[in-house]
């Protein structure tokens, strides 16, 4: 299983996992959940649930990727597989996102 911290300016969200290839999940950190103040991450993941399950990589952290030639040469740097959505995530969304949200890798959970 891998997993990342899903942070919304500097604030812990929620957790996003992959099981295995095809097996993802995104659960919200119950402080969050729990605050109605806090947004949802996404229009996507609203908080009326507080654990999304998905058979691919949730869209909304999909569209945080680079695309084209960016997503190629990102590849190439990282010698990471172009196919590998999550492990491309994990290695570029701590810094590389556009907005507020920021993902960084749970080492002691990150296994192939």
């Amino acid at each position: 299983m891998q997993s990342a911290n899903v942070y919304r300016n500097g604030e812990l969200v929620g957790v996003l996992s992959r099981h295995h290839r095809d097996s993802y999940t995104f659960e919200y950190d119950d402080q969050w959940f729990g605050n109605p103040e806090k947004p949802a991450v996404s229009l996507t993941l609203p908080k009326t649930r507080k654990l999304y399950q998905s058979n691919h990589l949730f869209p909304f952290f999909f569209n945080l990727l680079s695309e084209g030639v960016n997503r190629a040469l990102q590849c190439r740097q990282l010698q990471i597989d172009e196919e590998d959505y999550f492990g491309l995530l994990l290695a570029t969304a701590r810094t590389d996102t556009i907005g507020a949200i920021t993902l960084k890798p749970n080492d002691s959970q990150n296994q192939p």
